[in-house]
């Protein structure tokens, strides 16, 4: 532990050394050059302006002349060069240990990242727009990460309470017929059989979004035309929705153009929403399913009559398992990822699913947008 502790402080130091030493080979080998061109141009420049300028008039005194401009550029050179080099070199650390710092700030927050602090959040270095987006980016990911974590929580945890009633109901009654309190007789099987289709429409469903939102769905796409995809929805959900009273509107715009999609995909979209519009209207409500173009696309929408969504809860819906009210929901018997599942696949269509409601008590409507093939 000690070791991977002081890891990330290594791995810093390393860097700004590298980067000091890196930048000190390139003072020192910018000024041996200066150096060196001085040494190799100067004098034989000077002797040809003393001689244009005749100056001197023995060799003795040309001589003197030369050495002296040798030495005051040897004396003014050297103090240049000295000059640049600590200027350099105070520019050079100060860099360094800059650029060390804030690697080592992500380094540090990468390490609380992987412990499972997604909380944490890296300041901008002032480096550079690369060094912000890397902070940026870095921030953003262990935002995407802490999401995806709580989402996870959530999901384990409403998941354990979904499986809680039906196999406790399940339990209750195999130990009753094994104590022969219970007979099992048609209302029992039909009780236990209900309560095993719960938990295996709840296994289906996660295993559906979970296989859409990971791209991992296959498509069949064909060239079909809106109006059979929602008379499809419509023909399967119609028995329902007169069992509970509820009026079912069909409104088809004329002249849509045909879609590129999945019938059947796109069939269960829409008779998931249809479902979760049914579940949430009360009798003698009303819902319409309608078909209308849109800008490059149609868009296809599910709205009711029944009880509507709070605006705080919108942008939540679409979640695995949420619920606005937990016990209402519950109630109605929805697995709580049917909406999970309708989004997941619209997005595999390229497509959007989006949610409106003027308030509780007022409707809710669902639109799907689809692009045109």
């Amino acid at each position: 532990m000690k070791s991977s502790a002081g890891e990330p402080a290594r791995r810093g130091a390393g860097l700004a050394g590298r980067l000091l030493l890196a930048q000190t080979l390139v003072l020192l080998t910018g000024g041996l050059t200066a150096w060196t061109i001085a040494a190799m141009v100067g004098p034989s420049l000077f002797h040809n302006h003393l001689a244009m300028a005749h100056v001197g008039s023995t060799p003795t005194q040309i001589a003197h002349t030369e050495m002296a401009y040798q030495s005051a550029n040897v004396i003014s050179l050297a103090w240049a060069l000295l000059a640049a080099l600590v200027v350099g070199m105070a520019v050079n650390v100060y860099i360094a240990r800059r650029i060390g710092r804030s690697v080592a700030n992500i380094a540090d927050a990468a390490r609380d990242v992987a412990s499972g602090h997604y909380d944490i959040k890296v300041p901008a270095p002032g480096l550079g727009g690369e060094f912000d987006a890397l902070a940026s980016g870095f921030n953003q990911m262990a935002d995407r990460l802490g999401s995806v974590e709580r989402t996870r929580r959530r999901l384990l945890a409403d998941l354990g309470h979904e499986m809680r009633t039906p196999v406790a109901t399940l339990e209750a009654y195999l130990e009753a017929l094994e104590d022969g309190v219970a007979t099992l007789d048609v209302a029992t099987v039909e009780l236990l059989r209900s309560q095993t289709r719960r938990l295996a429409r709840l296994s289906e469903d996660i295993g559906t979004v979970s296989r859409a939102e990971e791209g991992q769905v296959r498509l069949d796409l064909r060239t079909v035309h809106p109006e059979s995809v929602i008379s499809a929805a419509v023909d399967s959900v119609t028995e329902a929705f007169g069992a509970k009273d509820v009026r079912l509107l069909c409104v088809v715009a004329p002249g849509l153009p045909e879609l590129a999609l999945d019938p059947e995909r796109m069939g269960q979209v829409l008779a998931n929403l249809l479902d979760n519009a049914l579940r949430h209207t009360p009798a003698g409500g009303t819902v319409t399913i309608s078909a209308s173009r849109r800008a490059g696309g149609v868009a296809l929408s599910v709205a009711d009559t029944g009880e509507g969504i709070p605006a705080e809860y919108l942008e939540h819906v679409f979640e695995r398992f949420y619920r606005v009210d937990a016990a209402r929901d519950r109630a109605h018997g929805g697995s709580g990822i049917g909406l999970a599942i309708a989004r997941a696949l619209v997005q595999a269509h390229g497509g959007q699913l989006t949610a409106t409601s003027p308030g509780p008590g007022q409707g809710s409507t669902f639109r799907v947008t689809l692009p045109r093939g």
